[in-house]
């Protein structure tokens, strides 16, 4: 299995070993563009790997803060209490770049810099940037893409 994520279509396409399409999801990258730099929140470019697979037998709409369920369920209720919190619900797919200098090490790091995949609430509109530097994707997409792809899994993030 690959990843590609296309920024300007805000797509994300899963690929089988023969490069062909199995699924495509419609995604939200970052409102501040692309860029590697660490506090930019924008989203990284290149070749990354999933990480790490987080939240496996969480509940659809776990909150999660720093990669840890909070105990909370997502609900509009929820969401206006807290406007300001930058919502990662029901599954985390931690990336890490793979290109030292551009996307891996110093101040350019992904891993580092917590870019993830990962679920958001259904309000968020996709197909449009919105996030702060991590690739959004509505829960239902993300439990389908989270149970096909393994750690190790490449992941390239285009323009």
């Amino acid at each position: 299995m690959k990843i590609n994520i296309s920024i300007r279509k805000q797509q994300l396409d899963l690929l089988n070993d023969d490069s062909q399409l199995i699924r495509r999801y419609q995604i939200s990258s970052a409102k501040n563009g692309t860029g590697q730099q660490n506090g930019s929140f924008c989203t990284p470019l290149g070749k990354h790997i999933v990480r790490a697979k987080i939240g496996s037998e969480q509940p659809v709409n776990t909150v999660f803060v720093r990669r840890r369920p909070t105990g909370e369920i997502y609900s509009p209720e929820l969401g206006e209490r807290y406007p300001a919190r930058d919502w990662i619900l029901t599954r985390i797919l931690w990336l890490s770049g793979c290109e030292p200098g551009f996307n891996r090490l110093g101040t350019v790091d992904t891993m580092q810099r917590y870019i993830y995949i990962h679920g958001s609430p259904d309000s968020v509109e996709m197909g449009k940037p919105g996030s702060i530097g991590c690739i959004r994707i509505s829960n239902h997409d993300l439990l389908d893409l989270f149970d096909r792809v393994a750690v190790g899994t490449q992941v390239d993030i285009i323009a």
